[in-house]
């Protein structure tokens, strides 16, 4: 079966979605949501840097959302908008569509997303017969995901603890780095993210899911964090970072069990590799599970086609592009890593081995 999927958003996670769509054998693009007014009118594949598809882009939702399509990727930006996302795929599911979404992330799990947010969504999703399903990298697969797959392997659990350790010089996103991570800002204060309550709205899902699958009740979730600032101004992708403003910082999520830390969420986010020498190195993501036996997980992404940034992007779109036969054929309702079947990147294999850094 062909599901008919219509992409929302072209931002730097909604770029990779189309090409991927298109390319999918059992999806198929059947249209293109986008904010910009310079974007509507325009082809999707030369948006988004193909061939034309022959999918124009559009700014007018409602004939989206009434059209025939089976699902809808939702990729558009959330950070400062969560009541209108919320509403957004509200409107979505009621109205007979499912929705993948990488968007607004404390659905990852659902009961944590905030009052009365999954009960809204819940009806929604009964009223249309749709399923609603959130995922990522981070979070997503690559702390919650992967953990809950190596819990399977451990007989005594102590503690799970997932860490991000990547340097971020090379995203070009300058309103995420600079206005929302806070990086050359003077103050840890001028950050959105490091906002009492904001690393616990993005990666307090993760804790509870964890926990969730380890059947373990959280007494509370803690926040904790540091920064550095350079001593010399220096360029990134997204732009300018001068002296004396932030160009590093480390934070955890922290899941209290009895009074202990035994689910944490952590980051460390660099913008030069010898910045903060004293903290965690890597590239990517690490989970320790202090078990029996004990288990350390690494995944480190890269890209025929980019760096480890271009690949996070690509996968965070990918985890819920691969999930869409799944969640349109899953009873109504909202659904968590916890609630889908497991699926892979079914179909996807190359006919042949070859080189794919200038394919689509």
């Amino acid at each position: 079966m062909t599901y008919k999927v219509i992409q929302w958003g072209t931002g730097t996670v909604g770029i990779h979605a189309v090409p991927a769509i298109a390319a999918h054998p059992d999806l198929e693009l059947a249209g293109l949501w986008v904010h910009s007014d310079t974007k509507v009118g325009r082809d999707a594949g030369e948006i988004c840097g193909i061939e034309p598809l022959g999918v124009p882009a559009t700014g007018d939702a409602q004939s989206l959302i009434d059209s025939d399509g089976d699902c809808i990727c939702y990729m558009a930006h959330s950070d400062v908008r969560p009541d209108e996302v919320v509403a957004d795929l509200a409107r979505m599911l009621a109205a007979g569509k499912n929705v993948v979404n990488t968007s607004f992330v404390p659905l990852l799990y659902p009961a944590a997303a905030g009052p009365g947010i999954q009960d809204r969504l819940t009806e929604a999703c009964l009223a249309g017969g749709t399923s609603l399903y959130t995922s990522g990298v981070d979070p997503g697969y690559a702390n919650a995901g992967a953990a809950i797959g190596a819990l399977a392997l451990c007989k005594d659990v102590l503690s799970v603890r997932m860490a991000e350790i990547v340097n971020y010089a090379t995203w070009n996103n300058p309103f995420t780095m600079f206005e929302i991570m806070g990086f050359g800002k003077k103050d840890p204060s001028q950050s959105l993210l490091l906002a009492p309550g904001s690393t616990t709205l993005a990666w307090g899902p993760v804790v509870h899911l964890v926990a969730d699958a380890l059947d373990v009740p959280i007494d509370a979730i803690t926040e904790w964090s540091e920064v550095r600032v350079t001593d010399e101004a220096f360029d990134i992708a997204s732009g300018r970072i001068e002296a004396g403003t932030i160009s590093a910082m480390r934070f955890e999520i922290r899941g209290m069990v009895a009074g202990e830390p035994r689910i944490v969420v952590e980051h460390v986010t660099r913008l030069r590799d010898e910045d903060a020498p004293e903290w965690r190195h890597g590239n990517g993501y690490v989970i320790d599970i202090d078990a029996d036996p004990c288990l350390k997980l690494s995944i480190e992404l890269s890209s025929h086609r980019g760096d480890h940034n271009y690949a996070g992007c690509l996968a965070t779109a990918m985890h819920v592009i691969n999930a869409i036969p799944a969640v349109c054929e899953a009873p109504p309702g909202v659904l968590s890593l916890l609630d889908v079947p497991t699926y892979t990147a079914r179909h996807l294999m190359r006919a042949r081995h070859g080189d794919i850094s200038a394919t689509a």
